[in-house]
């Protein structure tokens, strides 16, 4: 079962079973993975007997065997981290990290759900729960929107991550710059004209974002080729993306599985995809909240840490547990 909102949307969707249509997908970060969701997308209304159907009774318990992940081991990579750019003269790599919570007897998925949808309405939010997979997550990173009747394909630069209240400094500038000529790069291979708007601030709870915005009329058989260049964008990965995939591989101590890949939604004259960034993979006994953050020669280890913890709030600070 899947529940989820769309960006700046409150009617809540789900699937039904009326055919064997799939188009809601959960792709992986390395791409080997999927979770396909099968049925047609109908909406949930209040009144509807169908109603969020989601307990932790459902959830299976966590038998990974991950230890957590302690700060001082955090500190110790991500200095591995910045020397392996300082070598290789890198723009940029995204680290990344699992935050595990555990200790309580049971999570009101329901209310957790709805406690995340109100605090992130520009964003894509869901719960799903599917055999030994249940996620949930909200983020607002669109990697591809595209217009089946027009023709349009949009995407976004979003990059570089402060608290509301503070100023951007060069290093979060210096990091989104390579995300925005990444994306720009590959969407003039595919368009002759494409639109970029300046950057402003993208504000995502009590954190916010550097973004640009691009616009590029493109050819509907381009469409799946440009998602897989598109994807990972510099935003979870790093430059250059091959060699910043296999350096994440080595250096993470846990595999990303749905987090940092992608999300594709399929309606009627649409098809979008969402960047999975802001998501726990649930357990009956532990939530796993991922969390990461973009890495250059600049970056402080301490700040970083900080980041993620910030990051891990998006997730932990709408959970509703006993």
């Amino acid at each position: 079962m899947i529940y989820f909102k769309f960006p700046f949307d409150e009617k809540l969707y789900s699937t039904n079973e009326s055919s064997g249509q799939k188009n809601i997908g959960f792709y992986a970060f390395d791409g080997l993975n999927q979770i396909e969701f099968t049925g047609n997308i109908v909406e949930v209304k209040a009144g509807d007997s169908e109603k969020i159907r989601v307990s932790s009774k459902n959830l299976f318990k966590d038998q990974s065997g991950f230890a957590v992940e302690t700060k001082a081991e955090y500190l110790r990579q991500l200095e591995k981290t910045i020397e392996i750019i300082k070598e290789n003269e890198l723009p940029k790599l995204v680290y990344s990290r699992r935050k595990i919570f555990t200790g309580f007897n049971e999570i009101d998925l329901e209310n957790s759900f709805k406690n995340l949808c109100r605090t992130y309405p520009n964003a894509f939010r869901y719960i799903f729960i599917n055999g030994r997979n249940s996620w949930m997550g909200a983020f607002s990173e669109v990697l591809g929107k595209f217009h089946k009747k027009t023709h349009e394909f949009e995407t976004m630069s979003l990059a570089g991550t402060l608290p509301v209240s503070e100023s951007w400094s060069k290093k979060e500038i210096e990091e989104q710059k390579p995300v925005t000529l990444y994306i720009r790069n590959i969407l003039k291979k595919y368009s002759e004209n494409t639109d970029e708007s300046e950057t402003y601030d993208h504000v995502s709870g009590n954190i916010k974002h550097l973004r640009t915005d691009f616009k590029a009329k493109i050819r509907p058989e381009d469409l799946d080729a440009i998602i897989q260049e598109l994807h990972p964008t510099p935003a979870v990965c790093g430059i250059p993306k091959e060699f910043c995939k296999e350096s994440i591989q080595k250096l993470e101590k846990f595999p990303r599985e749905l987090y940092a890949g992608y999300i594709k939604i399929e309606t009627g004259d649409m098809v979008q995809y969402f960047v999975n960034l802001r998501c726990a993979r649930l357990y009956r006994n532990s939530v796993h909240v991922f969390v990461g953050g973009g890495i250059t020669a600049q970056s402080s280890p301490e700040k970083e840490w900080t980041e993620t913890e910030l990051k891990s709030g998006a997730i932990l600070k709408n959970l509703v547990a006993s």
